[in-house]
């Protein structure tokens, strides 16, 4: 995935929101400057900033990560078919994490559903607001929340609050495969 297109879907979103970088501003607690200076980067920022953005633009995160932004239309229904998903694969911000997008095609969700191949080794930890439910497909996966690790196997499931640091990492000889879900609070959404 190219950063400069994050950077790019970013201005297209908040310009079809019918905002400007200081109504953005004033949504997230980010500064006008900085803004400006994310849409014109050649680099996207960390994700805690994409999530926050996309909070204020109350849509989902993949919303940002798609190569073709699409119109945010009032979609009550959407079906994704498996042989048209979108493989998103790593970046900097997500080293080693390649992300298989679902229900892409629905906008202003209160959850945001995907498959992730986790990585072997941890390059770093994430938290955000709202809740988060891990389901391990396949392959095995060693899962840091806070201070505790958990290993989950094929069938197993974690629901957490997703503010504590947290991370996971692929054991074995092939990447875990896990479905995640992660839910945003309507209360961060302004």
């Amino acid at each position: 995935m190219d950063e400069k297109i994050i950077s790019e879907n970013l201005k297209k979103l908040r310009t079809q929101k019918k905002l400007t970088l200081q109504d953005l501003a004033e949504k997230t607690g980010l500064t006008k400057g900085y803004l400006s200076k994310v849409e014109r980067s050649q680099k996207a920022p960390p994700y805690s900033t994409l999530t926050k953005i996309a909070s204020a633009l109350d849509i989902e995160v993949t919303s940002i990560l798609s190569k073709n932004v699409q119109p945010l239309d009032d979609v009550r229904i959407c079906l994704s078919r498996g042989d048209k998903r979108r493989i998103i694969r790593e970046t900097d911000q997500f080293p080693g994490y390649d992300y298989e997008v679902l229900a892409e095609g629905k906008p202003g969700k209160n959850m945001e559903p995907f498959i992730i191949h986790a990585p072997f080794e941890i390059n770093r930890t994430y938290t955000h607001e709202g809740e988060e439910f891990i389901y391990a497909m396949d392959g095995q996966l060693e899962f840091h929340y806070g201070d505790e690790i958990y290993i989950l196997n094929p069938g197993d499931n974690i629901y957490f609050d997703s503010i504590v640091p947290h991370v996971g990492k692929s054991l074995g000889d092939k990447k875990a495969r896990l479905m995640v879900v992660i839910y945003f609070y309507k209360r961060n959404r302004q």
